[in-house]
């Protein structure tokens, strides 16, 4: 139910409370087993890991949401490893038989939640690493790279196979070695512009490690609960995919900017026109129509309360407003939905790529901020483009463009945006807070 309510922006506070819910019923059913004795060091554990949610509820900035899904999504995959580690080490306490005499499925459901779990753990310490900045987004490519994730894979299926006949610890911690490298390896080669991608693929992950160790611990309620998470998470990487029209596994395996992506498009000595926030506001305010289209420029500008404003007095003057939300702008699924719906803006103004796609068209104003790849019109007209196939907005057919970036810098997949050269195009150079506030004192 939580997740079902998580599927809409209207009905997401109702799923999170589902959710809240859930958990102290799965907590407290815990709590209450008969083999529970250490509840000293229990509640030590729940205040320490209740406040530091509390401090990190309370100061993480809607703007760095992502970052902060990637480092739960580490913790539940070391929480996994961890499991597994204390059924390993005390498989009498866990109903698996004695040491050294643990049942072959246990075994096998040990390892393999094991390794799904390390692979989490340190991939998404990778994606949180690349997501805050403290390494480039870029991909880390190098020669040999497919054919030495191929042999640690099949090292990993190797050593799940003799830890399953002869137990030891050493071939346990191998398991978790080698998974941990999997992990940082397949996510390093993945550039920025698939982090959405890749912010979903590590959800389905930690599901499934939490399913794997559901079986270990004869947990029914662990193995439903990971298989939702796990499966909503292999779809919704599906979803992103196809709105990338990618496959996954060229995500697993590669990136935007990879080798010759990496290049600049050669748009020769074109022109670009620049306006003001003043030029913008009477464009705005003599348009019949404008679609907003929000990109991860307006998140790290935290413009989305001062991009309301200017929609709200648009619509005063009579000027119908929407926004145009393409599936992986942003850094993770969602993510200018969760910032339009901080600023209050009606979900009913908030439409999908293939809602509002067709009415560009008819649109006397297109309003970018900070939405360069899934703008750029290289996705459907330039075959050499890494982005290439890819469904865009298609804003360069509005009467009128308006695009707020800092500068003409490319965009997370490392190539120009043709529409800077757009005749109809007007490029608003400013951050985009600064920008937009200027337009609303301008139609003030």
């Amino acid at each position: 139910m939580a997740l079902r309510g998580l599927s809409s922006p209207d009905s997401a506070r109702g799923g999170n409370l589902l959710g809240i819910v859930g958990m102290i019923i799965a907590i407290a059913t815990t709590l209450a087993a008969p083999g529970v004795l250490s509840y000293g060091l229990i509640m030590i554990a729940v205040l320490i890991g209740g406040s530091i949610g509390t401090v990190v509820a309370l100061r993480i900035q809607m703007t760095s949401l992502p970052q902060l899904v990637a480092a739960f999504h580490s913790l539940v995959g070391l929480a996994a490893v961890l499991v597994a580690a204390a059924a390993f080490y005390a498989p009498v306490a866990y109903g698996l038989g004695a040491p050294g005499s643990i049942k072959l499925a246990s075994l096998i459901e040990m390892s393999v939640g094991t390794a799904i779990g390390s692979i989490t753990f340190t991939g998404s310490i990778i994606a949180f690493l690349k997501l805050q900045g403290l390494i480039s987004g870029k991909p880390v490519i190098f020669p040999g790279q497919h054919f030495l994730n191929l042999g640690l894979g099949l090292g990993l299926i190797v050593l799940v196979a003799m830890f399953s006949i002869d137990q030891t610890i050493i071939q346990f911690w191998a398991i978790v070695f080698l998974a941990l490298m999997i992990g940082v390896l397949l996510i390093v080669p993945i550039g920025g512009a698939d982090m959405p991608v890749v912010i979903s693929m590590l959800n389905s992950y930690s599901g499934w490690a939490a399913c794997g160790i559901g079986f270990t611990l004869a947990n029914n309620a662990l193995i439903i609960t990971g298989a939702l998470v796990g499966s909503s998470g292999a779809i919704l990487s599906y979803v992103m995919c196809k709105a990338m029209n990618r496959s996954f596994f060229s995500v697993i395996l590669g990136g935007f900017g990879a080798d010759n992506a990496v290049a600049a498009v050669d748009l020769g000595d074109r022109s670009i026109k620049q306006g003001s926030g003043e030029d913008a506001a009477f464009m705005l305010k003599n348009a019949s129509s404008c679609i907003i289209v929000p990109g991860y420029g307006m998140a790290v500008a935290q413009a989305q309360h001062a991009l309301r404003e200017m929609g709200d007095l648009l619509k005063r003057e009579g000027v119908k407003v929407r926004y145009a939300v393409h599936p992986v702008a942003g850094r993770m699924p969602g993510h200018m939905n969760v910032l339009l719906a901080e600023a209050n803006v009606p979900y009913d103004e908030v439409l999908e790529l293939e809602e509002i796609n067709r009415d560009f068209s008819t649109t006397d104003v297109a309003f970018v901020i900070g939405a360069n790849d899934v703008t750029n019109p290289a996705a459907k007209n330039d075959p050499t483009s890494p982005i290439y196939g890819m469904p865009v907005l298609d804003v360069e057919k509005a009467g009128t463009v308006l695009f707020i970036k800092r500068s003409l810098a490319s965009g997370y997949a490392g190539i120009d945006n043709e529409l800077f050269y757009h005749d109809n195009t007007m490029m608003l150079f400013d951050d985009a807070k600064a920008m937009c506030e200027n337009i609303v004192k301008a139609l003030e």
